[in-house]
């Protein structure tokens, strides 16, 4: 490993551990040379193996940044922490990964996305599902926000019974 401070690539690894649930190795080192200390981050580089097929029928690969910023402008200035954001992502990702080898239709990328935001914010689900299923009139934005209000109210009730 480079040196940041003297650019050799002379050091020893003083300390080791797993951090980001095993995910990624955090190493300190020391350079032989100048003696300063450093730390290193080790992570598995994942291939773009799962390819995302959109409605034209083109291939694109999964790119989770682009489902944070769909998820992103939904949430505009709602009090979403940016934890609850990154979780979202991540759960999407792990799913879709764990279901499908190579293709997923966009569709369902989408789909997991709103069903996850329906249970982390009502209002951030309905900005989504606005542009994803680009409502022709109003009566089907209407009709939509009827479905959300009712199964709202069911789970409250539900609440209440226990």
């Amino acid at each position: 490993m480079i040196c940041p401070f003297c650019s050799q690539d002379d050091d020893k690894v003083i300390d080791s551990r797993a951090s980001d649930a095993g995910r990624v190795v955090r190493r300190r080192r020391e350079c032989l040379r100048c003696s300063k200390r450093f730390t290193t981050y080790e992570r598995v580089e994942e291939t773009a193996r799962l390819m995302v097929v959109k409605r034209d029928g083109t291939h694109v690969p999964f790119n989770r940044e682009n489902v944070m910023r769909g998820i992103a402008a939904a949430c505009g200035k709602l009090p979403v922490a940016e934890e609850a954001k990154q979780k979202l992502v991540d759960t999407v990702e792990e799913e879709l990964h764990r279901e499908f080898d190579r293709e997923v239709p966009s569709k369902v990328v989408g789909e997991r996305v709103m069903a996850k935001l329906k249970e982390l914010d009502p209002v951030a689900y309905v900005r989504f599902a606005s542009e994803y299923y680009k409502y022709k009139s109003i009566a089907e934005f209407v009709e939509e926000l009827r479905e959300l209000d009712q199964r709202v109210k069911d789970v409250k009730d539900q609440q209440r019974l226990f």
